[in-house]
């Protein structure tokens, strides 16, 4: 019940999209990097409570591990199977751009097995079954987000 109500809110306030207009006079690399961090976590924030209202039980969010590269956006649950979520915001103000989904690389999925390892070893889980989604968001200034979400988007084969 909280959290449909949470996220009516936050899906109201994401009403005209989770980005905004990049500033037109200045075309400086530093403003266009915050405005897209400013995008990246607004689409984390849309997500987990976006996951939350379709049944999953969230564990932890931004799992880093000391001396891996990459970060696993989202962890919870789906029922009974552990999932790890990659979540891949963008404004498509631009016609040209790539879909959020085309962002998950190979070497991407690599990075995120191997979290998705340290994160099972870490908690002490040797059993039970896990997967990889992704959820993709779109997000155009002035509309709201339209959101995508692939389950077992891919499997890359990891040991415990």
């Amino acid at each position: 019940m909280l959290a449909r109500l949470i996220f009516a809110a936050v899906d109201f306030a994401a009403r005209k999209g989770l980005t905004e207009a990049a500033p037109e006079t200045s075309p400086e690399v530093t403003a266009r990097l915050k405005l897209a961090r400013r995008t990246g976590v607004r689409g984390e924030t849309y997500a987990y409570w976006y996951l939350r209202r379709h049944g999953y039980t969230l564990i932890a969010r931004n799992f880093t591990f000391p001396g891996f590269k990459g970060e696993i956006d989202l962890v919870g649950y789906d029922g009974p199977v552990l999932v790890f979520i990659e979540v891949k915001t963008r404004a498509a103000d631009k016609e040209d751009r790539l879909a959020p989904e085309g962002a998950v690389t190979e070497q991407k999925q690599r990075f995120l097995a191997r979290m998705a390892r340290q994160f099972l070893r870490s908690r002490r889980i040797e059993t039970g079954d896990y997967r990889f989604d992704v959820l993709a968001i779109d997000t155009k200034s002035g509309k709201h987000p339209i959101v995508r979400l692939h389950k077992a988007a891919f499997s890359p084969r990891i040991a415990v």
